[in-house]
């Protein structure tokens, strides 16, 4: 049995706090932190206007949301399964965002942690 010790490579020795302190500090962090919340914030604003109607509807609206569809589905059931939809939807959506804008951004990100310590370049 070997007691010899190898010194920890560049990517399995994990950044200081310090590093992530630097990098926070950044304009590159900002413009990820803006894009996430660029889009994250009005996805989540409409998604919960969404299911506020919903619900307002289903306790106010009962006649409306009795209404017949199709054979014994109603109008409830539809808003029902809607919000199942748009809840997909949104992931679908966040996936597609996140790979064509914020992977890009965090990624130069993270290189810079693992190279540079956060270090301005």
């Amino acid at each position: 049995m070997s007691t010899e010790t190898s010194a920890p490579s560049p990517e399995t020795t994990p950044p200081h706090t310090s590093s992530y302190l630097a990098v926070e500090r950044t304009p590159e962090f900002a413009a990820l932190r803006q894009a996430l919340r660029g889009f994250a914030f009005p996805l989540t604003v409409a998604f919960l206007l969404w299911y506020a109607l919903y619900v307002v509807l289903s306790a106010y609206a009962r006649g409306f949301m009795d209404t017949k569809v199709v054979g014994n589905i109603n109008v409830a059931l539809v808003f029902g399964l809607l919000q199942f939809v748009s809840t997909f939807v949104i992931a679908w959506l966040y996936v597609r965002y996140a790979d064509r804008r914020l992977d890009p951004l965090a990624d130069q990100l993270k290189t810079r942690v693992l190279e540079h310590g956060g270090e301005q370049s």
